[in-house]
């Protein structure tokens, strides 16, 4: 019997890759991993890995039917942060979940986010700005939260993710040893990329337990202090955190500034954001997933330079 296959939609990606990665290791599926460029070293690598690469873009819906052809699961992961877009993002997510239809997919994980605007709706005080002439609070949240709706309940898992501590690195957040950012004292949940993935292939790996559900993931949920005594701890070097307004943040200006200040305003406020991040489930899907204080000291050479 030919093995059931997932097809991973941004296999190269943080994560994507880390799904293909799980998936490759544990040998129960076979796994299509789906990139714009299978020509890319990036892609090749996965090929020669034992992977099946196969083209798709997101914005050419035609690319959709060769992806998802035959496959039992699909892998949902959009990039909001590589057009600024919310249009855009959900028109890719109505175009995948017409194409999954199509292909009669048996299993769609979603990797989403909350939709900010019930909460900030009901606020009376200290309320962000609705961005970019729209009325999103949280472009990057509120789209994929919004975007829930188009995917067939029955046979999608809506998979919320957390922050990436790879930001900390890879988006420039900690220079000289320091993190700033509007989160106060608040519990922020966190995770590595590559644990996201993993998480995900628990998902899959559970058959039709997670179908119509809701999951939350994170490796840790600490405040930002605390994160950063972490890292301290397994470098040697000081880090701190930095605690700045929310509109100070969002003054940085850097693309995307505003975008990620009302996004911390809605993790500090919103008590259900930690609460609903469930570190115990997490580990049961992926039983390896890291703590805070694990991933600095398998990533310290990395942190030590941005001390």
């Amino acid at each position: 019997m030919a093995q059931k296959v997932i097809a991973v939609i941004g296999a190269t990606g943080a994560q994507g890759g880390g799904l293909v990665s799980a998936i490759l290791k544990d040998g129960a599926f076979a796994v299509r991993a789906l990139t714009r460029d299978p020509s890319k070293p990036s892609a090749t690598a996965l090929k020669e890995k034992g992977a099946e690469v196969v083209a798709l873009d997101m914005d050419k819906p035609e690319t959709f039917d060769a992806a998802f052809k035959g496959v039992y699961g699909v892998y949902v992961v959009t990039n909001f942060w590589e057009h600024f877009s919310a249009a855009k993002e959900l028109q890719q997510c109505k175009d995948v979940a017409a194409a999954c239809d199509k292909a009669g997919v048996e299993h769609i994980v979603y990797s989403t986010l909350e939709d900010t605007r019930p909460f900030f709706s009901k606020q009376t005080e200290d309320v962000p700005p609705k961005l970019h002439g729209g009325d999103m609070y949280v472009p990057h949240f509120d789209a994929k939260g919004e975007a829930n709706a188009v995917f067939p309940a029955a046979k999608t898992t809506f998979f919320h993710t957390s922050f990436y501590l790879e930001n900390f690195w890879k988006f420039g957040m900690v220079k000289d040893g320091a993190f700033a950012c509007p989160m106060g004292d608040a519990a922020f949940p966190v995770i590595a990329e590559a644990d996201i993935g993993a998480c995900a292939y628990g998902v899959f790996k559970a058959g039709d337990k997670y179908k119509g559900k809701s999951v939350y993931v994170a490796g840790d949920c600490l405040p930002v202090a605390d994160i950063m005594a972490a890292v301290s701890k397994a470098t040697g070097k000081e880090f701190k955190y930095v605690p700045v307004t929310r509109d100070a943040y969002a003054g940085f200006g850097f693309p995307g500034a505003d975008d990620l200040a009302n996004m911390f305003d809605f993790n500090k406020k919103s008590a259900d954001f930690a609460k609903n991040r469930d570190l115990a489930l997490s580990k049961e899907l992926n039983p390896g997933i890291l703590s805070v204080a694990a991933w600095a000291e398998v990533n310290k050479d990395a942190l030590v330079k941005l001390a």
